[in-house]
């Protein structure tokens, strides 16, 4: 089954930037923890201890949920990435089953079909290779996808051959077609991410926390920088470090190494 270069171009340009995304993050926690102190300090005054422990409870409610959401958008961006990195490995594991299968064509049928295996290995390494630059992954898909028609149709074609193993048919075809599946599973892996409202309720909630933390801050007539810059530097590394596992190929934390499977099991393809 094969995704068309035409989808992936359009889909995949749902992309929240973690850098912009995060630093404007920063210099809104600023302002709103600034905010809330100005807010808190006129009304210091008026605020009962009463008063204030009511207050406290709809802090601990607000930073509750959005450690919430941060925990929820972590977890699921660490597993997205988890299984990437395990579909790497299906992917060589399935290209080199289906090599090795083409021992089963007749003699004569067989440099052609292994010289078709080395041009699609490195179609997909293209594909790959030319993250994030979504214009090039899309002409390498549209070429790999085009190497898997003539793979299939060069391989039905030897079926009838004098010479192919009897159980041809039964060993290559399937093992043509899972190699063919996992590109889809592959590309739709790279397509799957959570709505971007979620990161823009991440946002939101830590806005309405430095709203809070500012206010509970005007208990004290001196700020306390090490605390402001240390609560706004925290919250923005942890939704950068999750934009970034998010999104692998495109940060600081990838999964190009891996690919490496791919080059090694292209290399043996002598």
């Amino acid at each position: 089954m094969m995704i068309s270069a035409r989808r992936l171009h359009s889909k995949m340009y749902s992309y929240i930037s973690p850098t912009p995304f995060t630093l404007l993050l920063f210099a809104g926690i600023l302002v709103f923890l600034e905010a809330g102190r100005q807010l808190g300090l006129r009304r210091r005054a008026k605020v009962t201890e009463a008063d204030r422990a009511g207050l406290g409870a709809i802090e601990g409610a607000v930073f509750a949920l959005w450690g919430l959401i941060l925990a929820f958008a972590f977890s699921g961006a660490a597993s997205r990435l988890d299984a990437r990195r395990a579909l790497i490995a299906e992917e060589v594991n399935a290209i080199g089953t289906a090599y090795l299968r083409i021992d089963l064509l007749a003699p004569a049928e067989q440099a052609a079909m292994r010289d078709l295996f080395r041009k699609y290995v490195d179609s997909r390494l293209a594909v790959y290779g030319a993250l994030p630059d979504l214009e090039a992954a899309k002409r390498a898909l549209a070429q790999s996808n085009g190497i898997q028609a003539e793979i299939w149709k060069q391989a039905n074609g030897s079926l009838a051959t004098t010479g192919a193993h009897p159980s041809t048919a039964v060993l290559l075809l399937p093992a043509l077609n899972q190699m063919f599946d996992i590109t889809t599973t592959r590309t739709m892996a790279a397509l799957i991410h959570p709505p971007n409202v979620i990161y823009y309720l991440l946002f939101f909630l830590g806005l309405c926390s430095a709203v809070f933390a500012g206010y509970a801050s005007a208990v004290s007539p001196r700020r306390s920088w090490f605390h402001i810059v240390g609560f706004s530097a925290v919250a923005v590394i942890t939704v950068f470090i999750i934009l970034d596992l998010e999104y692998p190929r495109r940060g600081f934390i990838t999964i190009d190494q891996y690919d490496q499977f791919l080059v090694d099991l292209r290399d043996s393809m002598k």
